[in-house]
């Protein structure tokens, strides 16, 4: 191998391989840099509620003097739902389901009481619900209900309650300490259950327990009242789509802008990556056709070494392998540079992002790396097939 390398290395143009690994180089920094950005920024958008599913908004009907003054009701008719289903910008829609009978909670850690209270809880199709299912199951009967707790609950206990009271405050990492007792009364019966806290939400401002429990609850102590949604949840195919705003418009709707903003810069976001991303595969496309043509004209210069060494017994596969090691070994300078780069700009941005959210996550590289990786086994496998094909023609 080494003299079959010494005999084959002459011709080598320095200047365009250099030129090859500084294309490809730009282009697999962008690629990774920009897929790293989107996974270090995206949790500033969703992490905030990670038990729902990406791109929903909140929908309620718009409450005014005109709403009392014509009768119109605020629950949503079986009709109307069906009509906001089936709108090209509605991928999924969900009603939220309440209960109709009376709730009261009280909570403790230990012997110390900390707060009682009359609530109602209120329920969203399980498909809506991104946590693990086994967490967020209940048969009928069952005395442990799962619950998920709007963060503003804590946020009004610990600084309002909790001050007033000399009680202990307490955080999310303590909710698991803390005796959730649920008293439940209607049709002439009750109930205890134990509340178990599974989850918390900063987006939406309502105790949510299982699909299972709300159904069983309602027809066990309120079997005569019929369930009207006054609120939906509906998951969106493009959140800055403009047909949205105007069908709300048109129908006396209202959606939670901040989610929607959310959902928005989210969408553009991704938008944005995309395209840095199809940019940097472009050039790193580029330098892959500067390497092909190097390889071309260097074997070209060495057609009769190469058909001479073919005639005296040398396989083609052990001809072909010093041009396929060569290109093997820029693609991996290239790796290596690459992600040095990657993990520099990472340092750089993520210092301010966390400055400014410091809830966030640090995170890791993997995704990036395993990114690098599947193309660098691309190119490199091109590059040896391409490699292979050249030196059969000869």
């Amino acid at each position: 191998m080494k003299l079959l390398w010494k005999l084959l290395r002459q011709h080598i143009s320095i200047g365009q391989f250099c030129g090859f690994v500084f294309a490809n180089l730009v282009g697999m920094i962008i690629v990774l840099a920009g897929y790293q950005f989107y996974n270090d920024v995206l949790p500033i958008f969703t992490s905030g509620d990670s038990f729902m599913k990406p791109n929903y908004i909140m929908v309620t009907k718009h409450i005014g003097m005109g709403n009392s003054l014509s009768g119109r009701s605020t629950s949503f008719s079986e009709k109307e739902i069906n009509d906001l289903r089936s709108q090209s910008f509605t991928e999924k829609l969900g009603c939220f389901s309440t209960t109709n009978y009376k709730i009261s909670v009280s909570l403790a850690i230990g012997d110390v009481p900390l707060a009682n209270a009359e609530m109602f809880f209120e329920s969203v199709p399980d498909e809506f619900i991104d946590i693990n299912m086994a967490d967020w199951k209940y048969e009928d009967g069952q005395e442990i209900v799962p619950i998920i707790l709007p963060r503003t609950y804590i946020n009004m206990y610990n600084f309002s309650i909790a001050q007033q009271r000399s009680l202990p405050q307490i955080s999310e990492s303590l909710m698991s300490s803390i005796i959730v007792q649920i008293y439940a009364h209607g049709n002439g019966q009750q109930q205890t259950f134990k509340g178990k806290v599974v989850a918390f939400s900063s987006t939406l401002n309502a105790v949510l327990v299982p699909q299972a429990f709300i159904d069983w609850s309602n027809q066990k102590f309120a079997p005569q009242e019929q369930n009207r949604s006054t609120r939906l949840l509906m998951q969106v195919n493009n959140p800055a789509d403009e047909k949205i705003s105007s069908y709300f418009e048109q129908n006396g709707l209202e959606m939670e802008s901040d989610r929607l903003n959310a959902e928005k810069t989210t969408y553009f976001l991704r938008l944005i990556v995309m395209l840095v991303m199809v940019i940097g595969l472009i050039i790193s496309t580029l330098s892959f056709y500067i390497l092909m043509l190097s390889i071309y004209l260097l074997v070209q210069k060495n057609t009769e070494k190469l058909q001479n060494l073919l005639l005296i017994g040398y396989r083609r596969a052990r001809v072909a392998l010093p041009y396929q090691l060569l290109t093997m070994g820029l693609n991996v300078i290239v790796l290596a540079i690459a992600i040095i780069a990657v993990v520099l700009i990472r340092n750089y941005y993520m210092t301010t992002i966390q400055a400014l959210y410091p809830e966030i996550a640090h995170g890791s590289m993997t995704h990036a790396i395993e990114l690098g990786l599947i193309l660098f086994l691309i190119v490199t496998i091109l590059n040896a097939i391409i490699i292979r094909r050249k030196i059969n023609k000869i």
